[in-house]
């Protein structure tokens, strides 16, 4: 069963993010370390994602008015392709409901696999750069 609580250990969340994210950063020249990370996302809202209990995941969003951003959606590689991802979008678009937003957006690289799951998620490309695309879609 898939379940999320508020994080607490935000040094093993940028951990897991660093770890997932390394090629990203060293494709684009990115220095990040976890202490950074951690710096980075302090203040959003920090959702520990869990599999029978045992944290296998971070998601972190941002609220703004009308809008929830997914600022980061992480799932460690040995449990990625189990629905985690889809599961933690829904909870995500749970939460942007509660806070009366009416658009979820997020930001992917574009070389990024996750690409696909965000498109399957009903995400669409509302702009991009040489990097990114920046995708939205509406709270249902």
């Amino acid at each position: 069963m898939i379940t999320f609580r508020p994080a607490e250990d935000l040094t093993n969340a940028a951990e897991l993010t660093l770890t997932n994210m390394r090629s990203y950063y060293e494709l684009y020249s990115v220095e990040w370390s976890s202490t950074d990370i951690e710096k980075m996302t302090q203040d959003l809202s920090n959702w520990e994602i869990l599999l029978h209990d045992e944290p296998v995941g971070i998601m972190r969003l941002s609220f703004d008015s009308d809008e929830c951003q997914v600022r980061d959606l992480q799932v460690s590689m040995q449990h990625q392709n189990q629905g985690i991802g889809s599961r933690a979008l829904a909870e995500a678009e749970r939460f942007a409901k509660e806070s009366g937003a009416r658009i979820l957006k997020l930001r992917v690289f574009k070389c990024s696999p996750a690409v696909d799951l965000y498109r399957r998620s009903g995400f669409g490309i509302h702009n991009e750069d040489d990097r990114f695309f920046y995708m939205e879609r509406p709270v249902s």
